[in-house]
């Protein structure tokens, strides 16, 4: 199926030869290839909140991930810093581009979570931050003189840190992920995993995900993603990994004649990244 446009070349006469171009008929075959060039032409936007208490190593799994400078801690002239006496939301934007593909990229953090004696309700000014985002677009949305493209700040992910304990859940974590998973994609991963052996790792897993079914905490993929069976079972997959157990590092090393970023101990080196140790 095609549809000719009116600025479609005419024949040319017998002998002369058309010029072949892709841009001659809008039809189905070529959706995706517009929009993808589209896509390319604008850009993409990408808002990441990282959450959990201080030392856990929020901003160095983040720059792991961007193989950038990218966290708030990174752009900051001085290293040390003073705890919030409340719960602050911070955010620092790049431009990144790989392979021609440019994305806006903020990192939202959120200093003074879970680091006070008195931890109580500390994530309703997350929550708050959350939904002021999706009002903000939603205005921009209904408004009759709307721009051409709507500035996204809303949080698209949110990566929460759980600390490496080996045993359960805080209830400073089940608090937060119960009130935040309503309005936010929530991945669990275990911080500094590489403390634990394997079976405290597994083991670890394990009780976090009975907990989170029982306190119906759901993170992502949620159901709703699976839309037929070839992404149920990608995601069956990826619910089997979650929590993530994750290692962070801003040093590069060689290994095996390739330079990774990892963190070096007396038994080898770890590469840095989100994956199974």
């Amino acid at each position: 199926y095609s549809v000719k446009r009116r600025d479609a070349p005419q024949p040319q006469a017998k002998g002369e030869k058309t010029p072949i171009s892709d841009t001659s008929y809008v039809g189905i075959d070529a959706i995706l290839e517009q929009m993808r060039r589209k896509a390319m032409k604008q850009g993409f936007e990408f808002n990441v909140m990282v959450v959990g208490q201080s030392g856990l190593g929020k901003s160095t799994l983040m720059n792991t991930l961007f193989k950038s400078k990218v966290s708030r801690k990174s752009v900051q002239p001085n290293v040390e810093e003073r705890i919030p006496k409340t719960v602050e939301i911070k955010s620092v934007s790049h431009d990144v581009e790989e392979k021609g593909v440019r994305m806006k990229l903020t990192v939202i953090d959120t200093p003074g979570f879970g680091d006070q004696i008195n931890n109580e309700n500390c994530w309703q000014p997350i929550m708050k931050f959350i939904n002021d985002q999706y009002e903000a677009y939603l205005q921009e949305e209904i408004n009759i003189n709307r721009k051409k493209r709507i500035p996204d700040t809303r949080v698209h992910c949110c990566i929460y840190f759980i600390p490496p304990t080996g045993h359960c859940l805080r209830p400073l974590d089940v608090e937060f992920m119960r009130h935040l998973s309503k309005v936010v994609n929530i991945v669990p991963v275990i911080a500094k995993a590489d403390t634990l052996t394997l079976e405290e790792r597994d083991s670890f897993k394990k009780t976090i995900r009975e907990e989170l079914r029982a306190n119906g905490i759901d993170v992502y993929p949620q159901k709703e993603f699976d839309e037929d069976a070839e992404d149920r079972m990608i995601n069956d997959k990826i619910r089997e990994m979650i929590p993530f157990a994750v290692v962070g590092s801003d040093q590069e090393y060689q290994v095996n004649g390739k330079r990774i970023l990892g963190r070096k101990t007396k038994w080898g080196t770890i590469e840095g990244n989100i994956h199974e140790l």
